[in-house]
């Protein structure tokens, strides 16, 4: 039987290497790769095709979340583990709606990383049952507004992005709040002008407003 094949990305060099240490030391796992941030992780999926990637969330240049929709639009045989911490749990739910497989909490043990890692190439999922519940409140929350914004075809991650323009914040500040680079909130921004048909913020924002796409906020 083949080893899994992993591909780990994360922007903090110390995780990166622990990670690619202790999974090196299980006999069914093969490290294809090393990824700093999503579109490494990107590339890392075109060139080395792994059979798993381990996804951390909050990195620069393009975030585990925006990653992670983009690589299952592209490869959708490649099962996604996030890594996380305890105060992630919105990014959790966006990566999990994108089609991650699940998640892990970074101070896990590294056998139970490895196990995890076996579950989801086996077909399974990581999804605690707290999690679950927490999707399905998260679901019942947004199906409101859901008709209103895609009505626009509006994300999730593009509603966020809205809200904080609609507030007034710079692309900077919004960067910051959402975990975000700045080229990649200047992307999302683009994209939410043309599906609303607008050319400036202020006329977002206006449309935002009328429309009722934010009242969920």
């Amino acid at each position: 039987m083949s080893n899994i094949k992993v591909l780990i990305a994360d922007d903090q060099e110390l995780i990166l290497e622990s990670l690619h240490i202790v999974l090196s030391m299980e006999e069914d796992i093969e490290i294809a790769a090393l990824a700093k941030n999503g579109e490494e992780a990107i590339q890392g999926c075109e060139q080395f095709q792994p059979d798993i990637v381990l996804m951390d969330i909050n990195m620069p240049v393009m975030d585990g979340v925006a990653a992670t929709a983009l690589i299952k639009k592209r490869f959708p045989d490649i099962k996604i583990i996030m890594l996380t911490s305890y105060k992630e749990v919105e990014y959790v739910l966006a990566a999990l709606g994108h089609g991650a497989e699940g998640y892990l909490l970074k101070a896990i043990h590294p056998k139970d990383l490895a196990a995890g890692i076996r579950v989801v190439h086996a077909g399974g999922t990581l999804i605690t049952q707290e999690m679950a519940g927490k999707m399905i409140k998260s679901m019942n929350m947004n199906n409101s507004s859901a008709v209103k914004s895609n009505e626009y075809g509006l994300s999730a991650r593009e509603l966020e992005v809205l809200h904080k323009l609609a507030l007034g914040l710079r692309n900077q500040d919004i960067a910051e709040a959402l975990f975000l680079s700045e080229g990649t909130v200047k992307n999302y921004i683009s994209t939410i002008y043309s599906k609303l048909h607008v050319k400036g913020r202020r006329e977002a924002a206006r449309i935002a407003r009328d429309s009722g796409i934010l009242d969920h906020k």
